[in-house]
C-alpha cells in the first residue's frame, strides 16, 4: 500500500521534519505513576484529519507526533482470524462496504440487543483488504480522502514499527460467539509486539493475564459509562470503579472517560474539582489513561475552544497528571505535553523578532462580551499586547467603544428599543438599532451581549456571562490602557464620513479624548489608528507618533505597486482579513499568496486577523488547533501582529518553548504548509481552484476627502456627568438648543459658558423687542 503513495512520507517530513532533532532540556517531575510525561496515544492514528485506522492515519500520526507516540488499533477480525484495525463493531459507518457488497448486512445480537450493519466476521481477510475502503464518518472531518485507503491489518501496522502498539479488544465475547477468538490470535503474535492491550471486559484481562506473565505488555482495564453493564461480572462499570483494589489484581492501569476524572455538569462547565479517581489509583499502583479527546468536538466552556488547554487541564494541574491521553489528534496532544505543559509562568518574549504583536479584537471578546470592560480586563490579564477599542458615536456625542454600529446583537437594544430600528444603506444593507441613534443616557442602559458567531453549528461562547460586564466610553478605555502594562492601544474609526454629514465629528472626538488623556505626548505606549477611510487616516498625521493602519476587509491575492504607494501617503501598517493570505480550495491551503510580501517589501507593517479558536473557523491544514494556525502566522507567514479573539491561546503558545524556532527540539508546533494535504487526496476529491482574488487597486484605497461636519440644532442634552467621562462631537452647549458646530478642545465650553451668560439674556431681550414692533413695521410698510 505504501508504494502507493511514494510522496506520502517525503511530505510528513516536510510537515514535521524537525521532530527529529534533540530531546528538550529536562523540566519538572510529571505527577504520573511513572514520573515521566504522560503517553499520546493516537486513536486509529490520526483520525482526526484522516479516515480511523488508514494508512495515512497511522504514518501521519507517527511522524507528527512525540517520538514515543502510542498507535492505538482496535481489533476485528475476519472469517479466517486475521486482525484488522477499525474502530467500532460495524464496518458500514466507515467503509463502502455497504456499496460493494449490498447484499451482506446481517443482524447480530450484541450483549442482548439486535446490531443490525456489515461485520468483519462475514468477511474473508481479501475481501476486506482488496475490496473495501476507508471513508470519514464524522462530518465535520475533511471526506478528500475517502476511498483511497483501505483497510489496514495489525500486521501493517507493525511494520510501520510505531515505538509502541496498543491493541484495544472491545468485542471479545462477540467474536468468541461466532467461535473467533481474540486471546488466540493475541498468543500467536510475535512476543512483545504489543505495549499494551485493552479491554472493557474483565474474564478476558484475566484469562490473557494467566498466559501473558513474562510479556512486557500491560493489560489495561477499559472502563465504559458509569449505567453500562460489563458482561462477565454482571456489574456496573461504575460499581466496578469502586474497588480499585480488585482491579488491580488483573490490570496494570484503567483507561476511563475524562468525564470521570473531571466531570462536566449540564450547564457544560467543568465541575468545581476533579474526583480523586487518578490520586486514588496511583496510590494503589495503578496507570490512569484518559479516554474521548478531540480537537472539533464541542469542549467544556471552561476551555474557550482551545484544545490545549484541556489537555493541560488533565496534565499539567497541581494536583495530578494522568498517565496518557487517548486522542483523534496526537499532534496537538503532543504539542500540549513537550511544548505547553510547565509553560505558565515562563515570561513572554517581547515582540518584534522573535514574535508578532498579540492584538485583541474587542479586547477578548471570546470570553466575555465585546468591548467591555470585562473584556479589556481579560485580554490584560491575558498578556495582550495592544487592546482595542472600534469607536461608536452616540446621537449626542459621546464616544464609546463597541464592535459596530449597529447595537441590535451586541447589546439588549433589540428589545430595549426596538421601536428605534432603522436602515441605513451607508452602513448596512439590513435593518438595525444604531448608536447614532440613541443618547449615551440610553445607550448606557443596555446590557451588553456576548456574540457568538458559531452559535448555529451549537459552539456557544461562555453563556454565563452572556451579558456580563459594562460598556466603555472611549475616555474610559484610555483610562483602563494608561493604568496597564500593555504596549499599546488600538483605536479604530467607522463610517466617520456619514457621522459628519449628520453633524457627529467622530474624528474630532477621538483627537480631543487622546490629547485629553495624554497619548498625544505618550513615550511608554504606541497608539494606531485604524480605518478603512484613507482620509480619516491622514487626518491623523498630526500626531506623529501616532502609527496609522488601513483596514482592508475585501479578499486580495497581493497590492500593486500604484496601490502601496498611495497607501504610504497616509499609513505605515495595512491590516488585512485571513483570507487574503492563502489561496483556498475545499478547505484546504494551497499556496500563500503574495499580499503580506508586497506590502512588506515596501516597508508597511501588516497585521493578520481575525483569529478564533472554534474549530470551524480553522482550515484543515490546522488541524482544528488554534494554536498552529497562530505558529502559522507567526513563522510562515511572518505578519507582524496577529488579531485574535482569544488574545491568551497566542500569549501561551508564545511563552512555550516551541514557539522559538531556533531551538532544535525533539518535537516542536510547526506552522501548516500550504499544498502538503492537497497533495495527498484522491483524485477527483477536491472541488476545483477557485480564480485568485485580485490585486489591491489604488481604487481599493483611496478615499474622498472628509466632509465637514455638518452643523446640526441638538435636541438631546448629553448624559450626567458626560464631560468628565465621555468625549463629545458638540459643544457642551448642544442640549441649548443652539447651532453649534464641531467640538473645539477643553477651553471652549467654558468660555462659551461666560459668554452665553451675559449675551443670552440680551437675545432674549432682543428678541422679544423684535416681536412687539414687527407686526406693526410690517403693515406700516404695507401701508405706504
Amino acid at each position: 500500500m505504501g508504494a502507493s503513495y511514494p510522496h506520502m512520507f517525503l511530505i510528513l517530513l516536510l510537515l514535521h521534519g524537525a521532530n527529529a532533532a534533540s530531546k528538550p532540556p529536562a523540566g519538572p517531575k510529571w505527577q504520573t505513576l511513572s514520573g515521566g510525561p504522560p503517553q499520546v496515544i493516537g486513536r486509529g492514528g490520526f483520525s482526526g484529519l484522516f479516515p480511523d485506522s488508514s494508512q495515512f492515519a497511522y504514518q501521519f500520526a507517527l511522524t507528527a507526533s512525540l517520538p514515543d507516540v502510542v498507535l492505538l488499533c482496535d481489533l476485528q477480525l475476519s472469517s479466517d482470524r486475521i486482525g484488522f484495525c477499525k474502530t467500532g463493531l460495524t464496518l458500514d459507518n466507515s467503509t463502502t462496504v455497504s456499496e460493494i457488497f449490498p447484499k451482506m448486512e446481517r443482524t447480530y445480537k450484541l450483549h442482548g440487543e439486535d446490531v443490525h450493519g456489515w461485520f468483519s466476521l462475514d468477511f474473508t481477510a481479501d475481501q476486506l483488504a482488496q475490496n473495501i475502503t476507508l471513508i470519514q464518518n464524522i462530518f465535520s472531518r475533511p471526506s478528500t480522502f475517502d476511498g483511497s485507503q483501505r483497510m489496514y491489518t495489525l500486521d501493517e501496522v507493525v511494520e510501520l514499527h510505531p515505538p509502541q502498539i496498543w491493541l484495544n479488544v472491545q468485542y471479545n465475547s462477540f467474536f468468541l460467539e461466532h467461535k473467533l477468538s481474540s486471546e488466540d490470535y493475541i498468543l500467536e503474535l510475535p512476543k512483545d509486539t504489543l505495549s499494551y492491550i485493552s479491554s472493557p471486559e474483565v474474564e478476558f484481562l484475566k484469562s490473557l493475564g494467566g498466559k501473558l506473565k513474562k510479556a512486557k505488555t500491560k493489560l489495561i482495564f477499559r472502563l465504559l459509562n458509569e449505567n453500562i453493564e460489563e458482561p462477565s461480572t454482571k456489574k456496573t462499570y461504575g460499581e466496578l470503579l469502586k474497588d480499585l483494589k480488585a482491579i488491580k489484581e488483573f490490570a496494570a492501569g484503567i483507561l476511563v472517560p475524562k468525564t470521570y476524572i473531571w466531570p462536566v455538569e449540564k450547564d457544560q462547565y467543568l465541575a468545581p474539582s476533579s474526583t480523586s479517581l487518578v490520586k486514588d489509583a496511583h496510590a494503589l499502583g495503578l496507570e490512569v489513561y484518559a479516554s474521548g479527546f478531540a480537537n472539533d468536538i464541542v469542549l467544556s466552556y471552561n476551555y474557550s475552544y482551545d484544545p490545549t488547554a484541556e489537555y493541560l487541564q488533565f496534565i499539567d494541574n497541581p494536583d495530578f497528571s494522568v498517565d496518557g491521553v487517548l486522542t483523534d489528534f496526537p499532534v496537538t496532544a503532543s504539542g500540549a505535553v513537550a511544548c505547553m505543559a510547565h509553560s505558565k509562568g515562563n515570561p513572554l518574549p517581547p515582540p518584534g523578532k522573535s514574535r508578532p504583536l498579540i492584538i485583541t479584537h474587542n479586547g477578548a471578546s471570546g470570553m466575555f462580551a465585546g468591548s467591555t470592560d470585562l473584556a479589556y480586563q481579560e485580554a490584560i490579564k491575558d498578556a495582550a499586547d495592544i487592546i482595542d477599542c472600534t469607536v461608536q458615536m452616540s446621537k449626542d456625542g459621546t464616544a464609546f467603544c463597541m464592535h459596530s454600529a449597529d447595537i441590535s446583537s451586541s447589546t439588549t437594544a433589540a428589545t430595549a428599543f426596538a421601536s428605534k430600528a432603522s436602515t441605513v444603506h451607508e452602513i448596512q444593507n439590513k435593518s438595525g438599532i444604531f448608536s447614532f441613534d440613541l443618547s449615551w443616557s440610553e445607550i448606557a442602559t443596555l446590557k451588553p451581549a456576548l456574540i457568538s458567531p458559531f452559535a448555529q453549528a451549537g459552539l456557544q461562547r461562555n453563556p454565563l456571562a452572556k451579558n456580563a460586564g459594562k460598556l466603555m466610553t472611549l475616555p474610559q478605555f484610555l483610562d483602563l490602557a494608561k493604568a496597564s502594562n500593555i504596549t499599546g492601544i488600538l483605536i479604530e474609526i467607522e463610517h466617520a464620513s456619514y457621522l459628519a454629514k449628520r453633524g457627529i465629528g467622530m474624528v474630532e472626538a477621538v483627537s480631543s479624548a487622546l490629547t485629553k488623556a495624554g497619548y498625544d505626548k505618550e513615550t511608554k505606549q504606541q497608539v494606531f489608528i485604524q480605518s478603512d477611510d484613507s482620509s480619516v487616516l491622514a487626518a491623523f498625521k498630526k500626531f506623529t507618533t501616532f502609527r496609522r493602519v488601513l483596514n482592508i476587509e475585501a479578499k486580495i491575492s497581493g497590492a500593486s505597486k500604484p496601490s502601496v504607494e498611495d497607501i504610504k501617503r497616509f499609513a505605515d501598517t495595512v491590516r488585512i482579513h485571513r483570507n487574503s493570505v492563502a489561496q483556498i480550495t475545499g478547505y484546504f491551503m494551497t499556496h500563500f499568496t503574495d499580499t503580506v510580501g508586497s506590502l512588506q517589501a515596501a516597508n508597511l507593517t501588516v497585521f493578520v486577523g481575525v483569529l478564533k479558536n472554534e474549530f470551524m473557523n480553522l482550515g484543515f491544514d490546522f488541524f482544528a488547533d488554534p494554536t498552529i494556525e497562530v505558529a502559522t502566522y507567526a513563522f510562515s507567514v511572518v505578519a507582524d501582529g496577529i488579531v485574535t479573539d482569544y488574545p491568551a491561546t497566542a500569549s501561551s503558545y508564545f511563552r512555550s518553548p516551541c514557539s522559538d524556532m531556533k531551538l532544535n527540539l525533539s518535537f516542536s508546533i510547526l506552522p501548516a504548509q500550504p499544498g502538503a494535504l492537497v497533495n495527498l487526496a484522491a483524485p477527483g476529491m477536491l472541488a476545483p481552484a477557485g480564480a485568485p482574488s485580485p490585486l489591491l487597486q489604488p481604487t481599493d484605497v483611496v478615499d474622498p476627502p472628509l466632509p465637514p461636519v455638518k452643523a446640526v440644532i441638538a435636541a438631546d442634552a448629553p448624559a450626567p456627568g458626560a464631560a468628565d467621562n465621555t468625549s463629545s462631537a458638540f459643544s457642551s452647549n448642544a442640549g441649548n438648543g443652539l447651532i453649534v458646530g464641531r467640538h473645539r478642545g477643553p477651553l471652549v465650553p467654558d468660555l462659551s459658558a461666560l459668554i452665553l451668560s451675559w449675551w443670552l439674556p440680551l437675545y432674549s431681550h432682543m428678541f422679544s423687542f423684535l416681536l412687539s414692533v414687527l407686526p406693526s413695521y410690517i403693515l406700516k410698510c404695507a401701508v405706504t
